[in-house]
């Protein structure tokens, strides 16, 4: 998705509600963090230090790094803790809205809402409609804005620096402004 397709997938949220409130605050997550699913899903009330804006992301095999927590994304969940988050004996912040609001226990909500969020905003052409397009979204968007590879690599967390060239062939825009003429191309045929 470029900047304004994931803009109007956050608009098609109802903040009104409390199942507007908590997917709003799912899909910033996914979309100015770059988190996956399944760290969203498992995001602890004690994994946000809300006096030095911080975020605990517990990643792919154990891993766990700080992140800073962006305004918005922290003002999000906030509102979504105070006005919508049922009482709970569990730490984890995000729940099922019916009953039983149970916390989340898989990734699978998360990847859900997203879904449904794809589906109420209309986007179209892209070529997954799940969770990780928010992922790449991101980082698509990051480079755009002049992110290098490596800055991308520290930010999702990647172990292996190769993994985040992927992101690169998705910037076709980017890629093409460094590519060459090819020698003989049609315009210069004699």
């Amino acid at each position: 998705m470029n900047a304004d397709q994931l803009e109007l997938v956050l608009k098609a949220c109802d903040r009104e509600t409390t199942a507007g409130r908590r997917d709003f605050a799912v899909l910033l997550l996914l979309s100015r963090l770059g988190l996956r699913a399944s760290e969203v899903a498992f995001l602890a009330l004690d994994d946000i230090d809300w006096t030095s804006g911080l975020l605990r992301v517990k990643g792919k095999g154990g891993r766990v790094a700080t992140m800073p927590l962006p305004q918005d994304v922290g003002a999000a969940i906030s509102d979504y803790i105070m006005g919508g988050r049922p009482v709970s004996g569990s730490s984890v912040i995000f729940h099922r809205v019916e009953t039983p609001c149970t916390p989340f226990r898989t990734a699978t909500p998360v990847i859900l809402i997203a879904r449904r969020a794809l589906k109420r905003a209309k986007i179209t052409g892209t070529r997954s409609r799940h969770a990780h397009l928010f992922r790449h979204s991101f980082a698509t968007i990051a480079l755009r804005s002049g992110a290098s590879l490596t800055e991308l690599a520290q930010v999702l967390r990647h172990k292996d620096p190769d993994t985040t060239r992927i992101y690169a062939k998705v910037d076709i825009e980017t890629l093409r402004s460094l590519s060459q003429p090819w020698p003989g191309a049609a315009g210069e045929i004699q």
